[in-house]
This record gives structure tokens, C-alpha cells and sequence, in this order.
């Protein structure tokens, strides 16, 4: 069997055992549970309902969720980060005017001039030692610290004490770093890679803004959006509502969930009353007898008027005792 344990024991509802017939009723609700657990399919819609209707839910709460994260990044995200990309982009632009100039002029002949501690270098090996000495002096330091000049762009040298690197900040309108070693000219090329460098930056920097402007745009439409399956969960909401009306399944009574309304409700109007003799019932037990076994009704009918009439004869016939 399916529902092998599905069985009530007096011991289980002692309550119910007041008369015979308690038995009778604890059988017939173990029997329509089976029933309704097994073949009634309004239970197995529901619980297909259930599920769906949950999983619905959760995607509701996903598009709010996702809803609210656009509408922050919509906001205030999006706005500073395409306000920044702007400047550095209006950054890069005027250093590579700059630095295009420069090597305009360096163009066919040497006229490298580099400013380190106030005094100018034309030789670039010199200049490379002049700018590993200004390094040197700025080892204990926590913070960059100015060392020189080159073309326009600032020179700053700090000590990183975990890698035990120097790193050499170029600056105009925008930064540009680079990790200086040990070799003099090498140094003074990389400042020059750097520079160049400026022009790749532009454009990955413009690439970015379009992207983001992009992103910025879809944003603004999907948060318009609503709930795809909005309808959807409505519908089936509602369906659930009226399965759980029908099966009784939140606030009415079990017995009403069982189908027992129309068998149980002189029941529920009369009040309960213990049992005072063994072999006796109670009205409420009897009331129920009655109306689901019209056999036993007119075996107590016919039982009350043998009580009546041994009744009567008892009376009779103390009363004649009496008169003797």
C-alpha cells in the first residue's frame, strides 16, 4: 500500500472515543485522507501549483532585485564613471599634444634635456645616474617626492618596501608610471616608452566611454521593464487561492477539509458532554450515528421506547406496592 501507516488508533485521538461511533469517524477520515493523498486531483494541482507558483516568485524577486542595482548604477555609477572618463580622455588629449611636439623636434637629431634636482641633463647616462641618486634619497620616505622635469611633465620617484622597487610617476595633466632598475639609460627609455604609450591610452580610454555609454542606455531601458511573467504568476496566484478555498487547506476546519461538513455540522452546534455510564453514548456521538447509519437510528429509537415503556411498568408497579 501507498500509505501503509496511515492508520488512527483510539490512543491517537482519545478524544474521538467517547462512543463506539468515534471509531467509525477516525476510519472514515483515515479513508478520505488515503483518498484524497492518492487519486483527488485538485491535491495534485495544487501541489504542482505550489511549485510553480515559487519558482515564480523567486524570479519576481530576482527582477526586483536586478531593478533596484540598475537604478543605483543608473543613479550614481554610471554618471562618475562616465564624468571621469571624460576628463582622463581630455587628459591624454592635451599630453599628447605635448609629447607630440617633443618628439617633433627630437626627430633627426639628439636634443634629450632632462631636469633632475634643479639641474639639467643633455647626456642621458648622466642623467640616468643623477636620477638613481635622487631615488636613493627617497628610500625612507612614505610618500613620492619630486625629483624632477621632463618637457613638462612632473617626476616623482616612491619606494615600494614589499617588491624593494622604485617607482618613477610621470605627470601632466594625467599619471603614467613605470618601475625603474638598476641601468642608467635603460631608465631614461622607459620614460620615453611611457610617453609614447599616451596615444594607445586615448583610445582605449575612448572605447571604454562608448562602452559604458552603451551599458548606460540599456540600463535605462530595462529598469522600464516589467515583471515578464507578471500576468503569469497572477493567474496561477489566483488559481492556488481558489484550490486552497476549496480544500480547506489554510483556516478551515480538517474535518471541513475531508469533506465531512455536511456530516459533522449538527456536531459542531452541540456541546460536548462526557460519558456517565459504560455502555451509554453521548448526544453528540449519537446525533452523528443517526444521520451517517439510518439502521442504528431505529435501533435506539426502538431501544428508548423499551427504556420508556420498562419505565412506565416500573412505576406502575411501585405505585401499587405503595396502595398495598
Amino acid at each position: 500500500q501507498v500509505f501503509p501507516r496511515l492508520s488512527l488508533r483510539p490512543l491517537d485521538c482519545p478524544y474521538l472515543f467517547t462512543c463506539v461511533f468515534g471509531v467509525k469517524i477516525v476510519e472514515q477520515i483515515a479513508e478520505r485522507v488515503k483518498a484524497l493523498a492518492t487519486g483527488n486531483p485538485f491535491i495534485k494541482e495544487k501541489m504542482d501549483l505550489d511549485v510553480q507558483v515559487s519558482k515564480l516568485k523567486l524570479l519576481k524577486a530576482n527582477h526586483t532585485s536586478q531593478k533596484y542595482r540598475l537604478e543605483e548604477k543608473i543613479a550614481r555609477e554610471y554618471p562618475l564613471e562616465i564624468t571621469a572618463l571624460k576628463e582622463r580622455i581630455a587628459g591624454l588629449k592635451d599630453d599628447l599634444s605635448v609629447v607630440k611636439t617633443v618628439m617633433g623636434k627630437q626627430n633627426g637629431k639628439d636634443s634629450f634635456a632632462i631636469t633632475i634636482k634643479e639641474k639639467i641633463y643633455t647626456d642621458r647616462k648622466e642623467a640616468g645616474e643623477a636620477l638613481l641618486a635622487a631615488c636613493a634619497g627617497h628610500k625612507e620616505l612614505d610618500r613620492a617626492g619630486h625629483i624632477g622635469e621632463f618637457h613638462g611633465f612632473s617626476l616623482s620617484v616612491s619606494f615600494e618596501f614589499l617588491t624593494h622597487d622604485y617607482i618613477l610617476t610621470i605627470r601632466r595633466q594625467q599619471s603614467y608610471k613605470i618601475k625603474l632598475d638598476k641601468d642608467p639609460v635603460g631608465n631614461l627609455q622607459r620614460i620615453g616608452n611611457a610617453l609614447g604609450r599616451i596615444e594607445q591610452n586615448l583610445q582605449e580610454s575612448e572605447q571604454h566611454l562608448e562602452t559604458v555609454q552603451q551599458q548606460f542606455a540599456i540600463a535605462q531601458e530595462e529598469v522600464k521593464k516589467p515583471f515578464a511573467k507578471e500576468a503569469e504568476l497572477a493567474e496561477k496566484s489566483q488559481r492556488l487561492s481558489e484550490l486552497n478555498a476549496l480544500l480547506n487547506m489554510d483556516e478551515k476546519e480538517p474535518s471541513v477539509a475531508l469533506g465531512m461538513d455536511e456530516d459533522t455540522s449538527v456536531v459542531a452546534d452541540c456541546p460536548r458532554k462526557a460519558v456517565v455510564l459504560a455502555g451509554r453514548i453521548s448526544d453528540a456521538s449519537r446525533t452523528v450515528g443517526e444521520i451517517e447509519k439510518p439502521s442504528v437510528l431505529r435501533r435506539l429509537k426502538e431501544a428508548k421506547k423499551k427504556l420508556v415503556g420498562n419505565s412506565k411498568q416500573y412505576k406502575t408497579e411501585k405505585k401499587k406496592g405503595q396502595e398495598l
